[in-house]
């Protein structure tokens, strides 16, 4: 666990040392570079995947060659093209991208949703990928990537900052889908408790804006299929009389692990002075 989370940090570091090189059409470029990439795997496009892997590309750590990774990804199009509803659901998010005129390289979280063998039950699985790129006859190639599994302790990392972002984009579906059914949470502000549904129509209720929210000290601790994460959570908006704000929170959130996913349990704030 030590290990990932130090990759993570790192991974991060590197990619703000790096920014200043790389304009944000840079990295919008890469990230549909990236997705195209996907799609290519999707769709079984050998074509558009010859073009985008460097002839000497090396998938890591089973050291895959360009040909073997097309392979690959030709017999996976063949099983979903075979047996469509129990194809597996993919997406990529919370990219980090660095760039130099002929570098680049590319991180992304995985989020994949998978079906037992009847088609029924789902199970989501989390990892993180790390693709190289270099500029080769004036178009970007990938040259090398590397995928790794997140442990429980990065799936909780990424949640606490998913819910972040859902809370700035008021994004309901978020709260829908990870507060579980028996869901408790206490108002920093008036100490009122708030049940799962209680908590969404205060969400859409509600009239400030959340510009920009920030976590730091983030402990995270893991019994089994519960958790406790803390740390602090810093808001920066205008509140419902459109004045400005800015406070920190020191916050106990509690996870349960269920239909094999973590799922918020309780949550509660306290302001700090």
């Amino acid at each position: 666990m030590k290990n990932i989370l130090l990759m993570i940090v790192v991974m991060f570091a590197l990619a703000g040392y790096t920014f200043g090189e790389c304009s944000a059409a840079d990295r919008k470029a890469l990230e549909a570079f990236d997705h195209a990439w996907s799609v290519a795997g999707d769709n079984g496009d050998r074509a558009a995947l010859t073009n985008i892997l460097a002839d000497d590309y090396v998938g890591l750590p089973a050291m895959i060659s360009k040909t073997q990774n097309i392979e690959d990804a030709m017999r996976a199009f063949e099983r979903n093209k075979a047996n469509p509803q129990n194809r597996d659901q993919f997406s990529s998010d919370n990219y980090m991208i660095s760039c130099t005129p002929s570098t680049a390289t590319i991180t992304h979280r995985n989020v994949v949703t998978t079906k037992d063998g009847t088609g029924g039950k789902e199970e989501t699985f989390y990892s993180r990928s790390v693709h190289f790129l270099e500029k080769r006859g004036g178009k970007w190639q990938a040259v090398s990537s590397a995928n790794h599994g997140l442990d429980d302790y990065g799936v909780l990392m990424y949640m606490e900052h998913d819910w972040n972002n859902a809370y700035v984009k008021r994004d309901a579906s978020w709260f829908e889908r990870n507060l579980a059914a028996d869901y408790s949470g206490v108002s920093s502000g008036t100490a009122r408790i708030y049940s799962k549904s209680a908590e969404l129509a205060e969400l859409k209720a509600d009239k400030s804006v959340t510009e920009w929210a920030g976590l730091s000290e983030l402990n995270i601790r893991i019994d089994g299929n519960t958790a406790i994460v803390t740390g602090i959570n810093q808001i920066k908006g205008r509140d419902d009389k459109n004045q400005p704000m800015d406070y920190r929170l020191r916050f106990t959130d509690s996870f349960i692990k269920r239909d094999g996913r973590w799922q918020v349990w309780a949550s509660q704030g306290t302001r700090i002075p």
